[in-house]
């Protein structure tokens, strides 16, 4: 398991700052910035200089070691069809390659080895402040919530997704289903079913593009292999 890590977006360019970059990882040229004062001479562009006359600073895109706070969903539907042992497996695997760098858990401090479940689901995450680092997310995403809002407010995020097969494609045509959330029944046929496909589908899709777009999104169905999932999907790289 040590030859794997949580991939991560780098942070903010900076002007000539090699300080917080793990060296061969995350350090790339970013652009040129015209020289301001203060900036280490090392960096300056030799080759720009004999072309405009004018002094430029290389700017790398750097990635300081990462933060990493777990926000483990408790909430009622997680407890349907094995997803929170599931999940539990998940997170573990993804708590221990993050020590290294620093591993947290929402409500519970640095991880050392038991987990703490948030019982009240993802919307707390609404009004809390945002924890600093990168936010791991491990939840099935069935929620009634601004899930754009939530996750573009993490900012730097990994959502692991967690659903049961039967969740990600029911195979039945008529059943008599129970919101475990709010205690609410529904009678469904086959339309009913195909609409739930269908919007599942769109809400996954959303899902997948935000994260992706703030940081790494993984499905994972309830009996997959964990790592290979997560290597598959990109929340997971060879270091």
């Amino acid at each position: 398991m040590t030859r794997y890590r949580i991939r991560t977006r780098p942070t903010q360019p900076f002007a000539g700052e090699r300080t917080q970059a793990v060296p061969g990882r995350g350090l790339e040229f970013y652009e040129l910035r015209g020289y301001t004062q203060g900036d280490e001479p090392r960096f300056i562009d030799w080759r720009a200089f004999a072309r405009t006359g004018r002094l430029y600073t290389r700017i790398f895109q750097a990635e300081a070691p990462a933060r990493f706070t777990f926000f483990l969903d408790g909430s009622k539907s997680m407890l349907l069809h094995g997803k929170q042992a599931y999940a539990e497996r998940a997170a573990r695997i993804l708590l221990e390659l993050a020590r290294p760098e620093g591993a947290f858990l929402w409500g519970g401090g640095r991880y050392q080895g038991r987990l703490s479940w948030v019982e009240s689901g993802p919307s707390a995450l609404l009004t809390l402040p945002r924890p600093k680092g990168v936010t791991v997310l491990i939840t099935d995403g069935l929620d009634e919530l601004d899930w754009s809002r939530l996750l573009q407010k993490l900012q730097r995020v990994v959502l692991v997704q967690v659903l049961a097969p039967e969740e990600a494609s029911p195979g039945f045509a008529e059943a008599l289903l129970q919101d475990v959330e709010v205690g609410q029944r529904l009678e469904v046929g086959p339309a009913e079913v195909q609409a739930y496909r269908e919007a599942l589908a769109q809400h996954l899709l959303r899902l997948k593009t935000t994260a992706r777009r703030l940081g790494s999104y993984a499905l994972l169905r309830v009996g997959e292999p964990i790592v290979p999932a997560l290597l598959r999907q990109g929340v997971l790289e060879e270091r």
